[in-house]
């Protein structure tokens, strides 16, 4: 199914994208980590390791995956990879919500992360329809989308779930529906033809699509410093509902408010404060002061003795997010427009992989830490985790600037 040609690609076509997308996932995320504790009989140091399993099949599958649906976009375009991957959502989303047991909510998030290229064609759309020196105020935008999902989604899913536990899903499936209608019938193709390339399994495949990060100039450091970056962000993804609901006693809607008003914040901040401050800062001090603030958020998280310091907290952690815009930009700028696609899936691989070991760490490590033979009792323990991550995404983005500017000086 082929667009009109006249629609012109833009920044307003792929928001509307990820906020759907977004409020899908958004939905479930008061809900999935009950389910599954509800699967294992009530137990919640069982539920978080198997809450952390399920979200690592995931993003294991995401990992193999990406790479091949970023270089099918830069042969075949975005539109039909998001496409494609927005129905396979739909369906995971279908077969969570009638799942027996447990095997079939692995089953379901197989399906879920082989299709999940969404995200990282999104952002090689962003990278077509956008100037480089424009690029975080881009990124940006896929941060307030985020914002804007989960502002609507967690609430809705908190709602929804004291009604049903099961109800969200099918609902988050609605919404997926929806983006595959939008997409079918009004998202225009931003890749024209003759920036695409051949397809080649070589560059296709996880590992080798990794290899080929080094061909670019500086951007193997700034890589593996998002690599890091993100795998600090999937401890505090992955632990968050069960953390607040075992430490503050929260309900499924008290977790869902928190994480409207986190997006709230990151529609304030990547929405609409994001071009202004890496205006000001420039990209690599964007970077910086987004991870030292992401780091002192991580540390307070894990310190907090009051559930409403975590909206304090949550306050300050929300300027961090400027962090994740300016990588990416700083990444594009040393890639040619027909390997956008392909280097965005190393990217979402790379993410993919940290979205594995995260959550395990977080669930394993959180579970140690609240067992009543415990040696120690830290429910906070992921936060600190976290935060450690952070000061060494800190000497990795150091490091690549300091190699980057030996390499211009020297040309």
């Amino acid at each position: 199914m082929d667009q009109p040609a006249q629609r012109k690609p833009a920044l307003g076509f792929i928001f509307v994208t990820l906020v759907l997308l977004v409020l899908g996932f958004g939905i479930l995320i008061p809900v999935l980590p009950a389910l599954v504790t509800e699967f294992e009989g009530g137990s919640v140091a069982s539920g978080s390791s198997y809450y952390g399993l399920l979200v690592g099949v995931f993003a294991a599958m995401q990992f193999i995956a990406s790479p091949v649906l970023g270089s099918l976009s830069d042969r075949f375009g975005r539109r039909k990879v998001i496409l494609l991957a927005l129905a396979g959502t739909a369906i995971d989303y279908v077969i969570m919500g009638l799942a027996p047991n447990m095997k079939w909510m692995f089953a379901a998030r197989v399906i879920s992360g082989v299709t999940a290229g969404a995200l990282a064609t999104c952002n090689a759309y962003i990278a077509d329809v956008t100037p480089p020196e424009k690029r975080a105020q881009g990124y940006g935008l896929v941060g307030a989308a985020f914002g804007l999902g989960f502002v609507i989604g967690p609430a809705i899913g908190g709602v929804l779930g004291q009604v049903n536990i099961r109800l969200p899903f099918f609902v988050a499936a609605g919404c997926v529906g929806a983006n595959w209608l939008y997409g079918a019938f009004v998202l225009p193709e931003s890749l024209p033809p003759e920036n695409r390339r051949a397809f080649s399994w070589g560059r296709a495949n996880p590992v080798g699509s990794l290899l080929a990060l080094r061909r670019f100039r500086g951007v193997v450091d700034l890589a593996w410093m998002y690599f890091i970056f993100m795998l600090g962000n999937s401890l505090l993804q992955g632990i968050w509902v069960l953390y607040m609901q075992e430490r503050y006693n929260w309900s499924t809607l008290d977790v869902g408010l928190s994480l409207a008003f986190i997006g709230v914040m990151a529609v304030v901040v990547q929405g609409g404060l994001v071009r202004k401050i890496i205006a000001r800062t420039g990209e690599r001090r964007g970077l910086m002061i987004g991870l030292i603030i992401t780091t002192l958020a991580m540390a307070g998280y894990g310190s907090a003795t009051q559930g409403w310091m975590i909206y304090a907290i949550v306050a300050l952690g929300a300027w961090g997010g400027i962090a994740g815009p300016s990588a990416q930009a700083l990444i594009t700028r040393h890639v040619p427009a027909n390997e956008q696609g392909a280097v965005q899936g190393s990217i979402s691989g790379l993410t993919s992989l940290s979205a594995i070991f995260g959550p395990l760490i977080a669930a394993e490590s959180f579970a140690a830490c609240i067992r009543d033979d415990a040696r120690w009792h830290i429910p906070g323990i992921a936060f600190y985790e976290a935060a450690c991550l952070m000061l060494v995404a800190i000497a990795l983005a150091l490091r690549s600037f300091k190699l980057d500017d030996r390499i211009g000086a020297a040309a």
